[in-house]
């Protein structure tokens, strides 16, 4: 029996391969302070494969993540791109003291954002999932891993873990995580439990190493978590996309259009780029129903996926559709998206009252279950006493033909 591949706790870049495309004559300039900066590239009008199956227009009248901030914890992100700007917040920089994350010399986490959040452009086909939402970049890597080899510098799980905590500690509504550590590490572990406690959607890419035997990827495979694999063109789970119980649902990974670094879009295959197709989805239905908690808010994701060919094939509860999660919630909608005249510069903010109804949501849940706990103690000790330690819970939609 071969001995089982030693993999690092480094917060690596769920990237299989990046394709710039043609740079244009009069080449947008690299992001400065790069000293390897990916290849300039030129627009692409073309309409890409995964927005040819979502449609995002049809759900622009219900929701566009208005008013939800997004945590790209990644590579940084250029937002200086025509499509991301007036989109990307000040962030934070992990790898180099003082930044404020804005920088990307991998170009991942700027196409990783641009899936979410690029806004509609004329004569560009390709826009984000929920182009009203904002980016807050958290820059925690240069690393990737192109055909099998790890390149670049990152920060290590320690460094990893205090950017998810700092993301949630500024006001994240979602967290995307288009990263991989393929050790369980403390430190990360207790930043995503308290991500989860703060009511806020955990998005985490499954991993790329399917052909070496799907070792256990991290933060995916976290309670709470939403773990993203990989489909193709055709709806076929990538070839490359990893397997086992952390994927919770599958999205476009393969072929996939993104914004480039400074101007243009390049394409790139994934699990990284699977991921932010759920954190978007997640961005519009924190905007369309605000009061529901972050575990609601995956559970809708799962629940309206469509169906394939079942978890054990590596696509969890199905494929992702934004539609569906989106019209297919319970009951009408606590906000959708009016429109009217600007508001007086004495209003408030809708999408920020919006925002402030959800957290009193959760303050409201946490008053109400530390109320009941103490009545819970002795039913609680009597039933470990005779019950077995239930199943790490997994996001999973019902299966119909289970015996109830």
């Amino acid at each position: 029996m071969s001995r089982p591949v030693a993999y690092p706790a480094v917060a690596v870049l769920a990237t299989l391969l990046v394709t710039a495309v043609p740079a244009a004559p009069a080449a947008a300039r690299a992001p400065a302070g790069c000293a390897s900066p990916p290849a300039p590239a030129r627009p692409v009008a073309g309409e890409p494969w995964p927005q040819q199956r979502y449609a995002p227009d049809r759900l622009t009248p219900l929701a566009t993540g208005a008013g939800i901030l997004v945590a790209v914890v990644d590579s940084g992100v250029d937002r200086s791109h025509p499509q991301l700007t007036g989109r990307v917040v000040d962030g934070a920089d992990f790898l180099d003291r003082g930044g404020d994350g804005t920088r990307d010399c991998a170009g991942h986490g700027t196409g990783v954002a641009s899936i979410i959040a690029a806004a509609p452009q004329p004569g560009v086909a390709f826009r984000g999932l929920a182009p009203d939402a904002r980016i807050l970049p958290v820059r925690v890597s240069e690393q990737q891993v192109v055909e099998g080899r790890e390149s670049g510098r990152t920060v290590d799980a320690a460094g990893f873990a205090r950017a998810i905590r700092w993301a949630v500690d500024h006001d994240a509504d979602v967290l995307n995580l288009s990263v991989v550590l393929y050790a369980d590490d403390p430190a990360v572990r207790a930043a995503v439990a308290y991500a989860v406690r703060r009511d806020v959607v955990v998005v985490a890419a499954a991993g790329n190493l399917h052909d070496n035997g799907d070792p256990r990827p991290y933060p995916a495979a976290y309670e709470g978590v939403l773990g993203v694999g990989a489909i193709g063109r055709d709806g076929t789970r990538s070839a490359f996309s990893q397997t086992g119980p952390y994927v919770d649902v599958v999205a476009p990974g393969s072929e996939v259009l993104m914004a480039a670094p400074r101007a243009g879009h390049q394409r790139a295959e994934g699990t990284s780029y699977a991921t932010p197709f759920v954190a978007g989805t997640a961005a519009l239905l924190r905007q369309y129903r605000p009061r529901l908690s972050a575990d609601e808010v995956a559970g809708r994701i799962v629940a309206a996926a469509d169906p394939a060919p079942g978890r054990d094939a590596g696509y969890g509860a199905g494929v992702l559709n934004p539609y569906r999660a989106v019209t297919e919630s319970a009951g009408a909608p606590d906000s959708r998206p009016q429109p009217g005249a600007a508001l007086p510069a004495d209003r408030p903010d809708p999408a920020a009252l919006a925002r402030g109804s959800r957290r009193d949501a959760a303050r409201d849940r946490a008053v109400l279950a530390a109320a009941v706990a103490g009545g819970a103690v002795v039913l609680v000790a009597a039933l470990a006493l005779v019950l077995p330690r239930g199943a790490r819970r997994r996001w999973r939609a019902a299966d119909p033909a289970a015996p109830r």
